[in-house]
């Protein structure tokens, strides 16, 4: 074994990953997947989730429970980042393009989170499985 192999990796080759990693991880690629989505998933925009997972590891370390709110949280974040420094994101693919808006993330605080349009008043999107930005205005983002 060679002397930096256990010190190097906290999670050494064959220990299971611990569960608030998977949560994180799946938050993570979760969000990915919507700013993918969006062909807004430039590096500068994947960092903002970068520095969310670091949050939010932080806050389910003092709340455990709180688990199985950090996708919606990410997500949340990503949000909020984005429309301080490029604009509102992800845009409404329901409502008349006329009228752009973002969607928001239900519930705030909650399991199963998803993207909804408060507009038009329906669900569009769980996190994480929103349509690509070629299925409509949904991926892009409008200036503030």
């Amino acid at each position: 074994m060679s002397p930096s192999s256990d010190a190097d990796d906290p999670v050494g080759p064959g220990d299971p990953v611990s569960p608030l990693e998977q949560v994180l991880h799946a938050a993570r690629a979760l969000v990915l997947a919507d700013l993918v989505a969006g062909d807004v998933a430039e590096a500068d925009v994947v960092s903002m989730v970068e520095e969310s997972v670091v949050q939010r590891r932080w806050w389910v370390e003092q709340w455990p429970d709180g688990m199985p709110y950090v996708a919606g949280l990410v997500a949340q974040d990503v949000q909020d980042a984005l429309l301080e420094r490029y604009g509102r994101w992800p845009l409404c693919p329901v409502c008349d393009a006329a009228d752009p808006h973002a969607l928001d993330v239900e519930p705030e605080l909650g399991p199963d989170p998803h993207w909804v349009c408060h507009k038009a008043g329906v669900r569009v999107a769980a996190v994480g499985a929103l349509p690509t930005a070629a299925g409509g205005p949904a991926g892009g983002m409008l200036s503030s």
